[in-house]
């Protein structure tokens, strides 16, 4: 006789007079773990799906997170890599030891349906979070002991959490949100033929650091309000739409409508608070409509998830370069991003640390070039020099031991308004693991959301 798993909760329906049941499906949750346990490439497609948090049973968050951690480690996960884990982190007894890892295992189930099982999964998950907060709101109503405004409050904050939940992985081709049509490239990226890496539409950066190269790690850092961001999109620009090669933005912190605003504001040369505000004219539609067929037709991909972390970040990733040859990732920004792991870091120092050695691993593995924004701190502004330093990197502890560029952006007028250099940025390149530093002077068209070379054409 099989001893009964006391981790094994009846999921069948209740019989007459029974309580009603929590939603879950712990078949869907045994079947999604046993293919993680045979098929890395299902660890990378579950993990954009579900957390370990979507599991109604402990003992299956346990196992999810131990494997997803062996993963992101670069290991093999297995039942017996899984079981040494668990042993290890003094999970194995709440897991209902070595017996239970091994039984996932030999569970018969088809590989390919662990997507499947995980959206079954975060389904429950929504309708058990959702069924929670209405009994907790129907309680307190009928006990008068809250507000009822604040209480529906609460309610309809789940409904947002649970539409979230539900809504799809985040990855959104350009040409997907926006409508209309495109007449043709800007250009084609400056000096293309003789670079050996992806342009990065700068012919001064180019030719410091012959584009960006697969594998390497990058970090772009600014004081706030400096322009990192449309730095970045720049770089985007460069890459998908004027060379056409995909690339990939996980934003953290705008959405794809305002990311797709600056692409627009840069490749049609409409200012960015003219399309906010609406006072577009005929001009400006013209110029607009010019640009689409360009933009649309980019591979550019923008995810803009809420709650983006580092796992989900890697399996996207490995997915659109075996899918679309991916050329290029920007991350914005790295501050914002956590690990998606369960490991506990001991301060957020160390946690940036994982992350920012796990990107540049992630790089050489993809062998595509990555991005990563950053904050500086408020060095700068302590100084009377107040142009940015490598050393000012905001936890930069590993941030620049791992980058293989770290690359500061400045704009003196942002602090001295008159400034004589108004309309100017310095792109200083602190670190180059495998070539020189130097700064260079582009234009900061910011009116226009771009950073433009000096010797272009300003209009």
């Amino acid at each position: 006789m099989t001893e009964r798993n006391p981790f094994d909760d009846d999921a069948g329906e209740p019989g007459p007079g029974a309580e009603l049941q929590e939603p879950r499906d712990l078949s869907a949750e045994r079947g999604i773990l046993a293919s993680m346990l045979f098929d890395r490439h299902a660890i990378d497609g579950v993990t954009q799906i579900i957390k370990g948090k979507h599991y109604f049973r402990p003992a299956h968050e346990l196992i999810h997170n131990a494997i997803v951690d062996l993963n992101a480690a670069g290991e093999i996960a297995d039942p017996i890599t899984v079981t040494n884990e668990l042993n290890r982190r003094g999970e194995l007894v709440k897991v209902g030891g070595p017996g239970y890892v091994h039984g996932l295992a030999s569970d018969a189930i088809r590989v390919g349906n662990a997507e499947t099982y995980a959206e079954i999964v975060r389904e429950r998950f929504v309708a058990r979070d959702f069924a929670k907060a209405t009994r907790r709101a129907t309680q307190a109503l009928l006990e008068g002991r809250e507000d009822p405004r604040a209480v529906i409050a609460e309610v309809q904050a789940q409904i947002a959490a649970g539409e979230a939940e539900q809504a799809e992985d985040g990855l959104h081709l350009v040409a997907d949100s926006m409508s209309g049509t495109l007449d043709h490239l800007e250009e084609i990226a400056t000096n293309k033929g003789r670079l050996t890496g992806v342009p990065t539409g700068f012919v001064d950066l180019d030719t410091l650091t012959q584009g960006w190269q697969g594998g390497q790690f990058i970090i772009v850092a600014g004081r706030p309000a400096m322009g990192k961001s449309t730095l970045a999109d720049d770089f985007l620009r460069a890459c998908s739409i004027k060379c056409g090669l995909p690339s990939v933005i996980f934003s953290l912190e705008m959405g794809r409508n305002e990311l797709n605003m600056r692409i627009l504001s840069a490749e049609a040369r409409v200012g960015l608070h003219l399309m906010r505000s609406g006072n577009l004219d005929e001009d400006d539609w013209t110029r607009i409509a010019r640009c689409m067929p360009a933009v649309s037709g980019a591979p550019l991909y923008i995810d803009d998830s809420p709650n983006l972390d580092l796992a989900q970040i890697r399996a996207k990733a490995r997915r659109l370069k075996e899918r679309q040859g991916l050329r290029l990732i920007v991350i914005d920004y790295l501050q914002l991003l956590g690990s998606g792991t369960s490991r506990r870091f001991e301060s957020r120092q160390v946690e940036v640390s994982y992350i920012s050695r796990n990107l540049k691993l992630l790089a050489k593995e993809l062998d595509v070039p990555i991005i990563a924004l950053a904050q500086l701190n408020r060095g700068p502004e302590q100084r009377t020099e107040k142009k940015p330093m490598v050393s000012d990197l905001r936890e930069s502890g590993s941030l620049e031991q791992d980058a293989d560029l770290v690359i500061l952006l400045h704009r003196e007028d942002a602090y001295e308004k008159e400034s004589a250099r108004a309309g100017e940025a310095d792109v200083i390149v602190g670190k180059h693991r495998n070539g020189a530093t130097a700064t260079i002077t582009v234009a900061a068209q910011l009116h226009y959301s771009r950073f433009v070379d000096m010797t272009r054409d300003a209009n």
